[in-house]
């Protein structure tokens, strides 16, 4: 663990003190009109994956699309939005999503169950009769973060162990969890996650107790109807909310949605859906293309991941030693390994398995990256917007209201500067339930120019920075030396004497990107850090979670 600030108690007031001034980042402007009528005119309307629209017009009003094409007549309280050649999509969707679910706190003083054997549901983390609703806040940057990249609707899902409850859709937008659902109870939301130092504690155990309480809600259900269709000489039902909770499932009016990101994983839901014949959807897929098949024949609907394990950079010092066999050997197994993770987009589609996209386990600002590198392995530009929007529509049962920009259609869209794909590609506007966000895009720095014209970045040495914040400027240092395949480093603050690793140190261009964690009162959090080079100087954000963006900058020593 690292140990970056410790001394908690000063980083947990300026946190509390960023949280109560609602500080966030300033990119986004949420605009608060006098009229909800819009027309987006001189736009690229692509209405769906292979439908285009040259240079038309949208008309929305009262968040629902009223016009789409060309020649149409604008509202005369209509607020124009001069798109200037830009590029029109309907809303993403995220079909299996965290965003703006609060996760609750780890209990690291929990008392023993006294028959572990036989816990406490809770404690054994059974509790489908929970519902994602009751743990949403609007708030979230993590909901403001989506919807940056282009996402619009999302079905959540709740934290917890084995059985967490049910999930629902919700637009991406809104001041309370009722202006944001769109639709409840969608999902009945599983993992073979075991419970810690109590039955089930396995994955095999978790099965098992699948299996049990499965079959016992199919049985008590039955018991019901009898019961309900004659009560005579009946002993009434007992009421069990957690059996229950099977009922939409067996009924097969909602899926399990079961997280399925490994292949052993994939293997055992499969197993289970065949044996007690649920439908399913599998979730936050990483490892799955070698289960093609399998997963076409159960008829399994997936959501693969946006999360994509970094690409390998190539050793050219071992390249040049033939010697180091092993080292060689090592490293293609790696980019192999990589390239099929990269291509299972691909290799679904042409399988024809059904699939959408999540972002459960992926960092947002990774998102439209990581689509592209599926792109170039094999998946086209439609597919991937069929993921996008089309697909998980039809997968959610919500394709008559979102998914493509069609008259009637809920006005939730994405307007890029370029088609959306490009690498330069940036959102400029975002709507959601006809509500504006507008997407202020940073002007490339004359050093952006140098570099791109061939001038070397060199972030090696020791920096001195200062980050303003809400209660004063902080001040330290950062070290950083190449390691031979990348870059390695440590940094300073003047709120502690101890220095902490950085991590996932990335040079692209001219702009230098690093995390690093602290400790804050026995819970650890991520710090993201943003520079833009200049020379000797630089310019930057540090993001800390929830609590927003704040100003860094520094200078290269010059004797170091």
């Amino acid at each position: 663990m690292n140990r970056f600030y410790r001394i908690p108690r000063q980083w947990l007031a300026l946190m509390l003190c960023w949280t109560s001034l609602g500080v966030f980042a300033q990119e986004e402007v949420k605009l608060a009109p006098v009229t909800r009528t819009y027309a987006i005119t001189n736009v690229n309307i692509i209405q769906g994956p292979g439908r285009k629209v040259d240079m038309g017009t949208v008309i929305i009003r009262n968040g629902i699309i009223q016009g789409v094409g060309k020649n149409l007549f604008i509202p005369a309280e209509a607020i124009v939005i001069k798109a200037d050649s830009m590029y029109v999509y309907a809303g993403f969707i995220d079909g299996y999503s965290r965003a703006g679910v609060i996760k609750p706190k780890q209990e690291t003083n929990r008392e023993r169950p006294k028959d572990p054997g036989n816990p406490d549901p809770e404690q054994a983390g059974i509790t489908p009769q929970n519902d994602v609703r009751t743990s949403l806040n609007p708030a979230d940057k993590s909901v403001e973060d989506l919807r940056a990249v282009g996402f619009t609707t999302a079905q959540v899902v709740p934290y917890g162990g084995m059985l967490s409850g049910t999930g629902s859709i919700i637009q991406l937008g809104g001041e309370t969890v009722n202006e944001m659902l769109l639709l409840p109870g969608t999902s009945f939301y599983s993992e073979l996650t075991g419970a810690q130092r109590m039955y089930p504690a396995t994955v095999i155990g978790v099965m098992s107790k699948y299996r049990e309480l499965y079959r016992q809600a199919s049985l008590a259900k039955s018991y019901e109807s009898m019961y309900a269709s004659n009560r005579s000489g009946l002993e009434r039902p007992s009421n069990d909310k957690i059996l229950e909770a099977f009922y939409p499932v067996i009924d097969k009016r909602i899926p399990v949605l079961f997280k399925a990101d490994r292949y052993l994983d994939i293997n055992r839901i499969l197993i289970l859906q065949k044996e007690l014949g649920f439908n399913v959807v599998l979730g936050d897929v990483k490892d799955g293309a070698d289960l093609t098949n399998k997963i076409k024949s159960a008829n399994a609907k997936v959501f693969l991941s946006l999360d994509l394990p970094d690409e390998v950079k190539e050793d050219k010092e071992a390249k040049k030693d033939q010697s180091n066999a092993e080292k060689k050997a090592l490293e293609k197994r790696k980019a192999e390994a990589i390239a099929q993770y990269t291509a299972q987009a691909g290799v679904f589609q042409k399988a024809g398995v059904v699939f959408g996209f999540s972002t459960a386990s992926a960092k947002t600002k990774d998102i439209p990256a990581n689509l592209r590198r599926m792109i170039a392995a094999g998946l086209t530009e439609d597919q991937a917007l069929a993921a996008l929007t089309t697909t998980p529509a039809q997968i959610l049962g919500i394709a008559d209201r979102v998914g493509t920009v069609d008259n009637g259609k809920i006005a939730n869209l994405v307007i890029s500067d370029k088609p959306y794909f490009n690498e330069k590609a940036k959102v400029r506007y975002v709507f959601v339930d006809g509500v504006l966000y507008k997407y202020e895009v940073k002007e490339e720095k004359k050093s952006d120019a140098k570099n791109a014209g061939g001038k070397k970045i060199d972030p090696n040495g020791k920096w001195s920075y200062t980050t303003e914040t809400p209660q004063g400027n902080t001040s330290g240092t950062i070290t950083i030396k190449s390691d031979g395949s990348g870059y390695a480093g440590t940094m300073t603050s003047s709120m502690s004497d101890r220095a902490t690793e950085l991590k996932s140190i990335l040079l692209e261009g001219n702009v230098l990107s690093f995390s690093f964690g602290f400790d804050a009162g026995g819970g650890s959090m991520t710090i993201e850090v943003n520079l833009t080079i200049d020379g000797n100087d630089f310019e930057g954000t540090m993001s800390i979670g929830q609590y927003g963006s704040f100003p860094m900058k520094g200078s290269k020593d010059p004797n170091r």
